[in-house]
């Protein structure tokens, strides 16, 4: 799954912003000189200069990270890291100054906008003007080495070691995760599998100097690293968060357990004693480069006996659709809830296939470049069934963004990060067999019969994702913390893979690599947990809209395409965007307050029980 926000008000490319709570009265001493005196007049001057400023440079560093991401070269990378390192500067400054009206009289949104503003930076830029030049320079640098990597069968792993193959033999993220995705020649995956690892070794020196100058900005501003402040933004203690999370875990495992083992067991089938019979299963064979999605291997786990009740694939590709029609369809979604159209500069300015001529970060994204109306996708689109659920979740984030565009800068995000993922994935969960009748991609919808496949299909894209959701922000904790030290980053990612997907390595993986920097969100210091969050909410708000729009199906077989009565739901919680705390925005939209994984349990909950019975006598776990 391809999923970042680069433009939401905080979260801005490259050096995003996220989470800070407590303040020291030692970092108290070491903040930026007050300018406006802690009265109420005081604070309504200097939330009206913040929104004012932060806006103008939230602009310009989502216009210099567009650039950047969509033509790949030193000069982008150094427009980018200085547009940011401005931004970062300024909200660090803000989040300090925050602090200073703690104690003063003002009104309730007043109030939410000085409690955002301290919880809002993911980076918090080091007091050395250096060192915070470095920082923003160092993840710029690492999300090219990123974005321009390839990996060249016969290469050294270390490319300066020796002279490096012709070009035309290399291979970039999107040929790799087509050759997993469509090869069964297990030495083919493990080659090229390995083979983009070999990307991220290079950055790892600079990772562990981020985490140090990343830590050194957190522990000005109170808190003891990065981690910390990141879990400090949900409207909740930190530690608390952390146990929400143990929490939903804990409800969706025991489903995971029973799909690990069946998909195991299948995968032995086919490849033999290279797959054990009880332990975990070998990163390569799961048709995704971190194991995040399973969908790909669908045709080795299906059903026995069963024939594909059709492909969406396919459908698209028989109808020549191309990348801009398979938009307009997404488009058509949202519109048949009644919200407006996109703005005719969306189709004008986004990216949507991979250009010939230059380097592109073809991860999928969505854009709101001016913060009002110049909204925009970057996505490289391939006609498959995955892009077709992609194109409807970034276009989710899109319609987020605009439909909280009146409130202020602070106001401009979702009720918390995992909202604005689950947004758009609670869209995809409506792209039902019935739904793809209504709109010509499917004659007619399959019977009942077919739920066990189109299930287990979901399944291997969406619960198989949690525990790498998890993991993800669980490494990066334990780094900032010191407890995964920079000799040990390596080890401390496939423990904790081992531990949450069930998965491990068939060669060693020593640490003159860097596995966890293959993935895109670790370059680019973006926080993870958020994806978690939102596969949870997205059920949690599926099921909510489904029975609001009188569906009767099974929950697994329900669509909120043209209701309206859904889309003014919708629509009124998108609105609020974070101008409440998360739980009145989930009440408004589901009538519950704390988030609840039963929703999900409750959609897989006919495949569960097919699950155990193919699992009879088979040891469950690793």
């Amino acid at each position: 799954m391809k999923r970042f926000i680069p433009s939401t008000v905080f979260a801005v490319l490259l050096a995003t912003a996220a989470g800070v709570s407590a303040q020291s009265a030692s970092a108290m001493k070491k903040a930026a000189p007050a300018r406006h005196p802690p009265t109420p007049a005081g604070a309504r001057a200097f939330l009206a200069e913040v929104n004012r400023e932060l806006l103008r440079l939230i602009n310009a560093a989502n216009r210099a990270g567009w650039t950047q991401a969509t033509y790949i070269t030193p000069d982008t990378e150094t427009m980018a890291a200085q547009a940011n390192e401005v931004l970062v500067t300024a909200a660090t400054n803000y989040a300090k100054e925050a602090f200073r009206f703690d104690k003063v009289e003002v009104s309730p949104l007043e109030r939410r906008q000085l409690y955002l503003l301290k919880n809002s930076l993911t980076m918090s830029a080091p007091p050395d003007p250096k060192e915070a030049e470095e920082l923003t320079q160092l993840v710029a640098s690492m999300e090219g080495v990123y974005g321009s990597g390839k990996y060249c069968p016969g290469a050294p792993v270390r490319p300066a070691e020796a002279a490096a193959p012709p070009e035309k033999e290399c291979l970039d993220i999107e040929k790799i995760t087509k050759i997993l995705a469509e090869s069964r020649d297990p030495k083919r995956l493990l080659d090229v599998w390995e083979g983009w690892h070999t990307i991220s070794p290079p950055i790892r020196k600079n990772y562990a100097r981020f985490v140090e100058l990343s830590n050194k900005g957190a522990r000005v501003l109170g808190f003891k690293d990065t981690g910390a402040m990141w879990r400090g933004k949900y409207d909740m203690p930190p530690d608390a968060f952390a146990k929400e999370l143990d929490r939903l875990w804990g409800q969706l495992r025991p489903l995971y357990l029973s799909l690990h083992t069946y998909v195991r067991s299948k995968l032995r089938d086919k490849y033999g004693d290279i797959v054990p019979e009880n332990g975990p299963i070998p990163a390569h064979l799961l048709g995704n480069l971190w194991q995040q999605d399973w969908s790909n291997i669908y045709d080795l786990v299906a059903p026995a006996g069963e024939k594909e009740a059709f492909s969406l694939t396919e459908n698209l590709k028989a109808r020549k659709l191309n990348p801009v029609d398979m938009v307009r369809i997404g488009e058509r979604f949202f519109t048949s809830l009644g919200f407006e159209p996109l703005p005719k500069t969306f189709y004008e300015r986004s990216l949507f296939v991979k250009p010939r001529d230059r380097e592109v970060v073809c991860h999928a994204s969505a854009w709101d470049i001016d913060s009002t109306d110049d909204l925009r996708i970057k996505m490289c689109i391939d006609i498959n069934a995955e892009d077709f659920s992609t194109i409807h979740h970034e276009l989710g984030h899109n319609f987020y963004q605009r439909a909280y565009k009146q409130l202020p800068v602070i106001f401009r995000d979702s009720a918390n990060d995992g909202f604005h993922e689950a947004l758009g994935d609670t869209l995809a969960l409506s792209v039902t067999p019935e739904y793809l009748v209504k709109i010509g991609l499917l004659d007619k919808a399959p019977d009942a019969s077919a739920d066990t496949g189109l299930l287990l299909r979901a399944a291997l894209e969406r619960l198989a994702f949690l525990p790498f959701g998890l993991l993800v922000d669980q490494w990066r904790w334990q780094v900032f913390s010191g407890e995964i030290t920079p000799q040990n980053y390596n080890k401390g990612w496939w423990d904790l893979k081992l531990k949450y997907q069930g998965v491990a390595p068939v060669s060693p993986r020593g640490e003159e690599l860097f596995d966890p920097g293959a993935k895109y969100h670790v370059p680019a210091n973006t926080p993870y947990a958020r994806y978690f969050l939102a596969h949870v909410l997205e059920y949690q708000f599926h099921r909510s809209l489904a029975k609001l729009a009188g569906c009767t199906t099974p929950l697994h077989r329900c669509s909120i395409y043209g209701n309206a009565e859904a889309g003014k739901r919708l629509k009124g919680m998108m609105e609020m965007g974070s101008s409440k705390p998360w739980p009145d925005a989930l009440e408004a939209l589901t009538g519950q307050r704390e988030m609840d994984a039963t929703a999900m349990a409750e959609y897989f909950a006919p495949l569960k029980k097919w699950l155990d019975e193919q699992n009879r006598g088979k040891k469950v776990g690793w």
